[in-house]
């Protein structure tokens, strides 16, 4: 009985005997795997166990389609089947019935309840099934026990080229999904994704500094969504909340939005500054009869991609500030200076393009204008950054933001929303006040900006 250690190279190295033949070789790793080649060279992996007076083949797949990890995990698996007192045409019944990688996905996205009982959104269903095509393709169709640690590794390696967080998504989604098969007793092996190392994943801490300010507020009262944004850094609150927020969850009159339920599965009070309200108000009267704030087209009735108006906004920003720049320096007339403002207003590609090639012929760092880094997700950051700078504690600003800790939970808990309005009022006022708009009148004149801007 021949033996060897099964790697890819030995067994493509093994030659074919002769016709009429068949060469047997067994796994020194896994003893009862074996691996049959016939004189016309193919090779089947076999689990070879006795079976009463009988010896027992149970094929597991042909090589190299089958790799030898994937071929010693089934083996493990259906000898496992045999310690437990099952025939062979048992054992491999149930690995024949077992649930690919994929059907265990979908199964899990259609079935998975979230902590509070409530169904996974479609937002998050669209998010995993978008990682799992971008980088799950190798395992999608495998069995759950051909599925091997090496190959979980190499996804994450692969992935982590492009995106650390991608990367630990793509890992964090497989052990879900392996998790859920065990917890439906769909699966009984190791988890392949566990205890892989994350990457290591520096914290964002960018948040609207005074600096830029008054350019982005500027930019934001000329988009045709300045309320939108205006909003998101007035609250603090996340986007999806933000795009589907309603007028049922809103108390103008005691200046409270309640948000039913939050990311951290938690509802949540969120406090109105006056600012707010009053963009609110007259926001109601442009918005008919749609039951949402931010009405939208598709299926949820509601704003679902703000990012291009983002981006419209953050072009216009930096431009805006590159411009001040190069005037203060003496690159720019007046007259220079009011035919840019035209441009950026009329054409903003073609402006930006020029501009920029400026600043590189000057040898401008692009951090002194660009603000293009600055996400959707940074307006929540930046209420609770001018909430620290203005003095309040990190209680205070957990509760404004729904923050969810172990240890802060209980204070949290105990706090109401009067210092929480407090603190949000007074970081609103140092916002707006850095940008160059001081009362509610004025915060009704930036929006106003949209409707008189080409």
């Amino acid at each position: 009985m021949a033996k060897l250690k099964f790697t890819k190279t030995a067994l493509l190295g093994l030659k074919p005997p002769e016709t009429g033949k068949r060469l047997a070789v067994y796994d020194t790793e896994v003893p009862k795997l074996a691996m049959r080649i016939t004189s016309a060279g193919s090779r089947t992996f076999y689990v070879v166990k006795r079976a009463g007076a009988s010896i027992a083949w149970v094929k597991l797949g042909t090589f190299p389609e089958m790799t030898v990890e994937q071929a010693r995990g089934e083996a493990q698996k259906i000898l496992g089947e045999f310690a437990s007192g099952a025939n062979p045409a048992a054992a491999r019944r149930a690995i024949r019935q077992e649930p690919t990688f994929t059907e265990m996905l979908a199964d899990m996205l259609a079935h998975k309840k979230k902590r509070d009982g409530s169904p996974i959104t479609e937002r998050t269903k669209k998010d995993y099934l978008d990682t799992s095509r971008l980088h799950m393709g190798g395992i999608a169709n495998s069995k759950l026990s051909h599925i091997t640690r090496s190959e979980v590794k190499a996804i994450h390696t692969k992935a982590s080229k492009k995106s650390a967080r991608q990367a630990d998504k793509a890992v964090a989604i497989i052990s879900s999904v392996f998790n859920y098969a065990a917890d439906h007793e769909h699966f009984s092996g190791t988890n392949p994704a566990s205890r892989i190392q994350k990457n290591a994943v520096v914290s964002r801490d960018r948040f609207a500094q005074a600096a830029e300010l008054p350019y982005l507020l500027e930019a934001i009262g000329e988009s045709s969504l300045s309320d939108f944004f205006l909003l998101s850094l007035l609250t603090g609150a996340r986007r999806s909340n933000v795009q589907a927020m309603t007028w049922r969850d809103l108390d103008l009159d005691s200046r409270i939005w309640r948000i039913g339920m939050t990311k951290n599965g938690t509802p949540q009070n969120v406090t109105l500054p006056r600012e707010a309200v009053a963009a609110l108000h007259a926001r109601k009267r442009t918005t008919g009869t749609s039951q949402f704030v931010f009405p939208g087209e598709g299926k949820t009735g509601h704003l679902v991609e703000p990012k291009k108006a983002w981006a419209a906004i953050l072009r216009r920003a930096s431009l805006r500030r590159l411009l001040g720049h190069l005037e203060s320096l003496g690159k720019l007339t007046a007259e220079e200076r009011k035919q840019a403002d035209h441009q950026i207003t009329s054409a903003p590609a073609a402006a930006e393009k020029r501009y920029r090639s400026i600043a590189d012929a000057l040898e401008i760092d692009p951090a002194l204008y660009d603000m293009t880094d600055l996400r959707i997700h940074d307006l929540r950051r930046t209420l609770g950054s001018w909430q620290a700078k203005t003095g309040a504690s990190m209680a205070i600003i957990g509760k404004s933001l729904n923050h969810k800790s172990l240890q802060s939970t209980a204070v949290y808990a105990r706090l109401d929303l009067d210092p929480v309005r407090q603190s949000v009022e007074t970081a609103t006022q140092a916002m707006l006040e850095a940008g160059g708009v001081k009362q509610p009148a004025d915060v009704m004149n930036l929006l106003a900006k949209r409707k008189t801007t080409k």
